[in-house]
């Protein structure tokens, strides 16, 4: 659990050599830019095309299943020309797709009409033709029609008719309005729904062309970004006539890299650590295994530089809430195909090797509890087989899980506390912490000392513990000094809004009962889908059986969607909500580095 050390790092050089040394500072790419500029701020300039059009381009390209090799070295690429291609091939294949779409619509709505066209006026004697789709419930309204008629087809539903009539009938002739069937035929939009078709296959074969340009694309778009932060460099630094400043944070490890630079290019260096009134940004840093805690940190909230890394507590606590609202060895294993499908996939950048470490401690863990809770698809075996003497809990035991349940979120919100007195300097903040962490202990203790069969010294050691944790919140949880009656005043109002977050306190360790809730609701609804699957599968013999199959089916795909939408939201909820407001003082803001774009192949 590290906040990685900072120190504020200026560096002084002549003013001709400016953009040399940004360019290397970039190349380094180590540095978090303070703002020095003694001047507006100049606009991010990035060349023509715009980036935005690059990255629109190169997103349309990358969508494409089985790209082409390739092209790496090309003297004569041209970027403008390039995205103009793709995005122009983009909006044709829009077009031609919903030129198609609408073709097949009108195709279907002739089918029932048949092969036809529209005759001249002259040859109807004046006369043309409307048409009509009646349901045919509604078909005696054909009878007192005054104007020729005829069924030209029927279904089970409605019936298709072509009415005579010099003029448009009037709206209450039928009881439906007339349907528009357009001027061509339905030969006619068959033939132009083929040319469509064609030309579709066209644009698609063109798109896929297009991929061979993909790591070019990404080079020249890595370009624009590269230039773009440089120049955004360039207006933070302070300048001189004959002098400029660039000022930054970097880490304590890169110090080294950072004075190498320094003496290679003859410049001026000052490293300081950050004073009491700085605010350095946090950079964290986690093993490979459970770096993926830091894009949850990252996701909510950025602890502040002074605080502590909530990075592993956050992955395990997660990996453990997310198993116990899953309660199911059977959907941790499907989850896991799943995985194990997308593997190496996910690794392709980096920030997915992270998640699918995270994904693979979701699967392993949810498995682990689904056996200990002995629950498969919502079948629980049988006591005398393996699978039977490794359940260990029993989720109908409302009692045992219930205080499982609660002691996770005492141990979840104590552990917050813990960090947050380490991590708080000598005070009143820390006094806090430490005695909600007793507080919590406490009152747990008296919680299950007053139940059955707990021993009497128990309940009376938890009240001692208890109620001098709430003493010391009165009388220890504030700094301010007492000099008067009114400071004293002050104190004691100090502690009393200390005391006003038992509330609080209950309320958050009683969130941590949605543990046992939801999994008990996601095991009793694929028990219920397996009866129901039964019942049918005995009342209907035969068919009976592929109902059940699609009820089985059906209801635990639908079972497992509302479990990983559950345990992915609560499991985070616990995190963000309860697990932060106990273990976090401040927000912080992340490291930012001034670096070259990196390219993956």
């Amino acid at each position: 659990m590290s906040i990685m050390t900072m120190r504020r790092v200026t560096l002084a050089g002549l003013a001709a050599d400016k953009d040399a040394v940004l360019e290397q500072l970039q190349q380094l790419g180590c540095m978090h830019l303070v703002e020095l500029g003694n001047r507006p701020s100049e606009p991010e300039r990035v060349p023509s095309p715009h980036a935005l059009e690059a990255r629109k381009a190169l997103r349309y390209l990358l969508e494409v299943p089985d790209k082409r090799r390739q092209i790496r070295e090309h003297t004569d690429f041209d970027l403008t020309a390039t995205i103009g291609a793709v995005l122009d091939n983009q909006q044709r294949l829009r077009d031609v797709s919903d030129r198609r779409d609408a073709l097949r619509q009108r195709l279907a709505e002739l089918d029932p009409w048949g092969e036809f066209d529209l005759p001249e006026p002259a040859a109807l004697a004046g006369h043309k033709l409307w048409f009509y789709i009646l349901p045919l419930r509604q078909l005696d309204a054909l009878a007192r029609l005054d104007l020729p008629w005829q069924i030209v087809h029927r279904d089970h539903r409605q019936a298709w008719v072509v009415v005579i009539a010099e003029q448009e009938p009037p709206s209450d002739a039928l009881p439906v309005a007339r349907t528009h069937t357009g001027a061509l035929s339905r030969s006619e939009v068959a033939r132009r729904l083929e040319r469509t078709e064609i030309e579709l296959e066209s644009v698609v074969a063109e798109r896929h062309a297009l991929t061979r340009w993909i790591y070019l694309l990404s080079s020249h778009l890595a370009q624009a970004e590269d230039l773009a932060g440089l120049n955004y460099a360039r207006a933070q630094t302070y300048d001189d006539e004959a002098l400029f400043l660039v000022q930054g944070w970097v880490a304590l490890e890169d110090c080294p890299g950072v004075q190498v630079l320094a003496e290679q290019l003859g410049l001026a260096l000052l490293l300081e650590a950050p004073g009491a009134d700085d605010q350095p940004p946090t950079r964290l840093d986690n093993p490979a295994p459970v770096a993926a805690g830091q894009d949850l940190v990252g996701f909510y909230q950025m602890p502040a530089y002074r605080s502590w890394d909530p990075s592993r507590v956050l992955f395990f606590s997660f990996t453990l809430f997310f198993a116990m609202i899953l309660s199911d060895a059977g959907y941790a294993l499907v989850l896991g195909a799943g995985l194990a499908l997308g593997w190496r996939r996910l690794g392709h950048s980096e920030t997915g090797a992270r998640l699918r470490l995270l994904a693979l401690a979701l699967c392993g863990g949810a498995l682990l509890w689904g056996i200990l809770v002995g629950s498969y698809f919502g079948v629980t075996p049988a006591p005398d087989g393996l699978l039977g003497r490794l359940k260990v809990f029993d989720l109908d035991d409302f009692a045992t899980m219930m205080r499982l349940s609660v002691a996770i979120g005492v141990l979840h919100l104590v552990l917050a506390n813990i960090e947050r007195a380490l991590s708080a300097g000598a005070g009143g903040e820390r006094r806090a912490a430490l005695a909600w962490v007793a507080a919590l202990i406490g009152g747990f203790a008296l919680w299950i000392g007053n139940g059955a069969g707990a021993p009497n010294w128990l309940a009376t050691s938890a009240q001692w513990l208890l109620g001098m944790a709430l003493f010391a919140l009165l009388t220890l949880g504030s700094d301010r000094p007492v000099r008067s009656l009114g400071s004293a005043l002050l104190r004691l109002l100090d502690g009393l809004r200390q005391l006003a977050r038992i509330t609080q306190a209950f309320g958050d360790v009683l969130s941590y009962l949605r543990l046992f809730a939801l999994g008990l609701a996601s095991a009793s609804l694929a028990l219920t889908f397996n009866e129901l699957a039964r019942d049918v599968h005995q009342g209907l013999p035969g068919l009976g059986l592929l109902f059940s199959i699609l009820i089985l089916l059906v209801g635990h795909v639908l079972n497992l969607a509302l479990c990983l939408m559950s345990g992915v939201v609560h499991g985070l909820r616990l995190n963000f909500i309860e697990f932060y407001n106990w273990a976090l003082a401040g927000e912080g803001y992340p490291f930012r580095p001034f670096k070259k774009t990196e390219l993956s192949e």
